[in-house]
């Protein structure tokens, strides 16, 4: 299953959003801000990294959907697509 490239435009842009507020963490630790402050925006990186493992996963579900021979056949079956549904719980 190849990734679309939109899909695969969107989650860099995630990604790199997730790495500018790690940065940002960092940053705030070196500046002693308040713990409150820090510990929200270590939730804002943990939500936007869920958000891109399950636009992901989403794209696995939506090509499962659609292409249900070629997806048993790669052994991409109902049971994967739980496993990696479990991992982002």
């Amino acid at each position: 299953m190849d990734i679309p490239e939109e899909t695969v435009a969107d989650l860099t842009r995630r990604l790199r959003k997730v790495e500018g507020q790690v940065r940002g963490v960092q940053q705030m630790l070196a500046d002693s801000r308040d713990c409150g402050d820090v510990v929200a925006q270590i939730a804002a990186a943990r939500k936007a990294l869920d958000h891109a493992g399950f636009l992901l996963v989403a794209n696995r579900i939506a090509w499962c959907a659609t292409h249900p021979d070629e997806a048993t056949r790669d052994g991409e079956g109902l049971a994967d697509l739980q496993r990696l549904f479990m991992k982002l719980a």
